[in-house]
């Protein structure tokens, strides 16, 4: 089994300004550099393999705190990197809550796939070791709902510098991909079925990404939100 210590980074300029930062490189403020180091100090007396980050600016210099007391080198993977929030990128967070999604954004399906094939990466590449992981808030989020195979809504935001614990394997990512395979298909199957059925396409989420133009309700505004 490979041990996850999944980590969002320290708090930003722009986390504190409530800028969307997406894929941009980003930079710990004095407060996010302070929680790097505390949570260096938490996990100094832990025994770490290995250390992966996010290839953006910011999880790198988080993970380069926790790094250091066990003299490691960070290891930096584009799977990690942020939600690509497109057009939302470098604006206020309040002011995008009521705004249509662009089909510039990341989708959910796209997100939710990076998390996976992030997965089988550390767990075929470190077996049986223990490998902190510093991402940021939407991905890790997608992470947490591919490793409890939930939807991401119920998946609790994680703050800056919070550490979380998975324990998985290849083999079980393996299943994990097999079924989310096949319930995909499952659903594809149904939706085209409804749609024959009722002579129109399909009414909800699925119709509204084929359009391009997913409306920010409740739920994609609590996302939003939560996004860094």
């Amino acid at each position: 089994m490979t041990t996850i210590l999944l980590v969002r980074h320290g708090e930003t300029v722009d986390n504190a300004a409530q800028i969307m930062q997406g894929q941009t490189q980003g930079e710990l403020n004095e407060q996010g550099k302070r929680q790097a180091q505390q949570v260096a100090e938490r996990l100094s007396s832990e025994p770490i393999d290995a250390v992966v980050a996010s290839d953006l600016h910011r999880a790198i210099q988080t993970a380069e705190y926790i790094a250091e007391p066990h003299g490691l080198t960070v290891t930096t993977t584009q799977l990690l990197r942020e939600r690509d929030w497109g057009s939302f990128t470098g604006r206020f967070i309040p002011d995008l809550r009521g705004k249509v999604w662009s089909d510039d954004i990341e989708s959910e399906e796209t997100l939710l796939g990076r998390a996976r094939s992030f997965l089988i990466y550390i767990t075929t590449t470190y077996p049986d070791k223990r490998v902190v992981a510093v991402g940021h808030g939407i991905i890790n989020k997608a992470i947490l709902a591919v490793y409890a195979q939930c939807p991401m809504r119920e998946v609790q935001r994680m703050m800056n510098a919070e550490v979380r614990i998975l324990s998985t394997s290849a083999g079980m990512m393996a299943s994990t991909t097999t079924a989310a395979c096949t319930t995909a298909t499952a659903a594809r199957t149904a939706t085209a079925e409804t749609s024959t059925a009722t002579g129109s396409a399909a009414v909800g989420a699925e119709a509204s990404a084929a359009s391009g133009r997913t409306a920010l309700g409740t739920e994609a505004s609590a996302t939003v939100a939560s996004a860094e």
